[in-house]
């Protein structure tokens, strides 16, 4: 069963839909999205009861939206409690903490934080919303000094985001500080299987132009890192899975590598892959394999098969956000012929209304091996030069 919601659906995972004929359930959001195409449509009342009555079938969502119909409709279930579990970060913090044993971490609401005393935290540390989604009032903290400025951009963008997503996607309220985990940065999607087993589908390498930088620009995958952190991430997801029943559930987990093999979560996103169908569709269009269908079919990539003529080549999704000084009503458009052009192999091209939700778009690429400046380039810049202005 599958829940299709806003802010985005790609025209490969309605593709993938319709060709498959999985039961999507009938909204008003899926069924605008789908725009008449030939789906296998379920009405909300006959996809509530099929939910309670085959608690632990395969569900995906493609949003964080989705949520919120499933804590309406389903309320009381396996599945709501397991996704509170997650999108709650203290309350995942909590779950694994024996893992974790000398792990800070604290909770907070946003009114406290003005008045929050934190001379004895340890520095740098994260503040991030308790429920949160693509970096929003995510900050790290260097020094004391620091706190009264940061305080007063999280209170800005929580109240410019009220608008953009419910509260089951982005807490407008609760905050979770945590300490800073040093060492790279990687995000990856999966599912656990009918019987509770783990299978990756993807891992990429988040990029980040300093230790200050909390961007979403580049996330890069490839052979080296599938094959170098493969075991660790089973090694981890083994753990959560001791601590949580799951089953046909996919998941999308963000975690910082502090020493060679050593697995340190960041959060982890139930229901669904890479937001905006960026992750699952970048694993299409780099190595020909289908989360979708994977999920549903419970099938398991064959890493040997994949690689056996791509050993050289990094597969990276890149994040057309504005990070420049130009003010977006300032803009006319953004030139996506131009900036596929300045890499090697564009993959595929997604555009998005940026007045709606603040981004460009993102481009999707394949780099060979020696030809790591075109991806320094498109980290560190800030894309005005392809800006059209009014």
């Amino acid at each position: 069963m599958i829940l299709l919601d806003y802010p985005y659906t790609s025209d490969f995972l309605i593709e993938t839909v319709v060709k498959n004929q999985f039961p999507v359930v009938a909204t008003k959001e899926a069924k605008e999205i789908l725009r008449g195409k030939n789906a296998n449509l379920i009405s909300e009342e006959n996809a509530i009861a099929w939910f309670i009555s085959n608690q632990g079938s395969p569900v995906y969502t493609n949003s964080e939206n989705s949520i919120a119909w499933i804590q309406q409709n389903l309320k009381g279930t396996s599945l709501c409690e397991k996704i509170e579990t997650f999108k709650n970060k203290f309350r995942f913090r909590e779950l694994i903490q024996e893992a974790y044993p000398d792990y800070f971490f604290k909770s907070a609401s946003l009114s406290e934080l003005g008045n929050l005393d934190i001379t004895g935290f340890k520095f740098p540390f994260i503040i991030k919303p308790v429920v949160g989604f693509f970096s929003i009032a995510v900050h790290k903290v260097d020094k004391p000094e620091d706190w009264p400025s940061i305080v007063i951009t999280i209170e800005k963008q929580i109240e410019k985001t009220k608008s953009l997503y419910p509260k089951e996607v982005v807490s407008n309220t609760d905050f979770i500080i945590e300490e800073y985990i040093h060492g790279e940065e990687y995000a990856f999607d999966c599912y656990f299987g009918e019987k509770g087993e783990p299978v990756i589908l993807n891992v990429l390498h988040h990029v980040f132009t300093s230790e200050n930088d909390v961007s979403d620009r580049v996330y890069s995958s490839s052979m080296e890192v599938i094959y170098r952190l493969y075991q660790p991430i089973i090694d981890f997801l083994i753990v959560i899975g001791s601590k949580i029943d799951l089953r046909n559930f996919p998941l999308h987990i963000e975690f910082r590598e502090s020493e060679p093999g050593k697995i340190n979560p960041i959060e982890v996103n139930p229901m669904r892959f890479g937001g905006w169908c960026t992750t699952a569709d970048l694993t299409w269009f780099s190595y020909g394999i289908n989360s979708y269908e994977y999920f549903f079919h419970s099938k398991r990539p064959d890493w040997e098969e994949v690689f056996a003529n791509k050993k050289d080549k990094k597969y990276s999704l890149i994040l057309l956000d504005n990070q420049s000084d130009v003010p977006q009503e300032d803009i006319d458009y953004f030139d996506f012929e131009a900036i596929a052009k300045d890499f090697e192999n564009p993959l595929h091209v997604r555009k998005v209304n940026m007045e709606k939700f603040g981004v460009f778009g993102f481009l999707f690429t394949e780099t060979s091996k020696g030809n790591k400046q075109e991806l320094e380039e498109i980290l560190h810049s800030d894309l005005k030069k392809y800006m059209v202005l009014k």
